[in-house]
């Protein structure tokens, strides 16, 4: 799950992280009257959506007069904003960030990510930050620093100011860094954080360390014991469809193709659409319906794979061990009627009371395409499309 801008800041003041002073505006009258009480000669507007890329996309504006404030306001707020990383659709601009101007001396990349390969919080940090950072990890790996956080003894000080004194660093500001590098690895930890990135973190005129921008992604899986944040999430930036398979307690991502998949079973639905793409075809989605689903539940996972325009054929993959095969065909069934269905449906059981399923299947007298096979149901649901 991921936090807004000012969601995220918020959280990173309670862990003695200095960031710029802001207002959240919703209106571009509230713009105006944030960037009145934030006083100055000049302030920044940045649209709160979950994506990078804001400043190229022209989310994040520079302005010097109240009159700019709100014209920026009114260009963004209730339209979409669309940057490389949430193309082609973008998502919605539903407040703005407007926030105070500092004096800019250095920029730098600073975060905190979980490395699966290492099995460890990782500390990364790099003395080239700002929007380029993605091009210089690329091109010039070498001035990207890391060190690994040991999960009993935590980031230890020795770490925190190896990374100081490569980033240039130096008097007071090794100390300061060392602190705001050990308050990210605790924010990190009790907060359940899958991602903590400041880019960038500034070095001010002044010498001062201030995060000027940040992102934080939470892990699904501990928003049960972070409920505090649960409770910030943003539904409008995820995808409609996503959103609703949430609720019906599905495993859902939108994807490009327009063969739909419905599946039990996470590994199965990566080797679904692994034979999906060897056979020449692009699947729409995945979703994991679990071992539990009910007919109820296949009929609202066929209504959400529908909901997707791009679909043009539904391929079903089901391996009966904890769900029957004949509850899934008893979903597909009502789904089939109660949505009226118009295109290609592709049905491959095996399991528990997978005769029976079949059986059902194909006295239902609906049009539904049978496989044999994993492999066989790939190869119909992409020629059923290219048909």
């Amino acid at each position: 799950m991921n936090l807004h801008e000012y969601q995220a800041k918020a959280l990173l003041q309670r862990y003695g992280v200095t960031v710029p002073r802001s207002q959240v505006a919703e209106t571009a009258q509230a713009a105006v009257e944030a960037a009145r009480a934030l006083e100055g000669d000049a302030w920044v507007v940045k649209a709160q959506v979950h994506a990078g890329g804001r400043g190229k996309a022209g989310g994040v504006k520079l302005v010097r007069n109240l009159d700019e404030v709100q014209d920026i306001a009114v260009s963004l707020l209730g339209k979409r904003l669309v940057t490389y990383q949430n193309a082609p659709d973008g998502q919605p601009v539903e407040k703005v960030l407007v926030e105070e101007t500092l004096p800019i001396a250095r920029e730098l990349y600073v975060s905190m990510l979980v490395d699966r390969s290492l099995e460890r919080v990782v500390l990364v940090a790099s003395a080239a930050g700002g929007m380029e950072i993605e091009e210089i990890a690329k091109d010039s790996p070498e001035k990207i620093l890391q060190e690994v956080c040991d999960p009993l003894n935590g980031l230890v000080d020795y770490q925190a100011r190896n990374i100081a004194f490569a980033l240039g660093l130096a008097g007071d500001q090794i100390a300061a860094f060392t602190r705001l590098a050990k308050g990210l690895y605790r924010l990190f930890k009790e907060n359940d954080l899958a991602l903590l990135e400041i880019n960038p973190l500034i070095v001010t005129a002044e010498g001062a360390l201030v995060a000027l921008d940040c992102k934080m992604s939470v892990d699904d899986n501990a928003l049960y014991r972070r409920r505090e944040l649960a409770e910030q999430r943003d539904w409008s930036q995820d995808d409609a469809k996503e959103a609703e398979a949430h609720n019906a307690g599905l495993n859902y991502i939108a994807l490009n193709g327009n063969i739909g998949c419905m599946v039990n079973g996470a590994g199965l639905a990566m080797a679904t659409m692994d034979l999906i793409k060897l056979h020449g075809g692009a699947p729409a989605n995945f979703l994991d319906v679990g071992g539990g689903a009910t007919a109820t539940t296949v009929a609202r996972a066929f209504k959400i794979i529908l909901a997707d325009p791009n679909v043009k054929a539904i391929l079903v993959n089901i391996f009966g061990g904890i769900m029957r095969c004949d509850i899934i065909a008893e979903g597909i069934i009502t789904a089939v009627r109660e949505v009226g269905i118009q295109i290609p449906v592709v049905v491959r059981l095996e399991g528990t009371n997978v005769e029976l399923g079949r059986k059902m299947l194909s006295e239902s007298g609906l049009s539904i395409i049978s496989a044999a096979g994993l492999t066989d149901a790939a190869q119909q649901a992409v020629a059923a499309v290219k048909a």
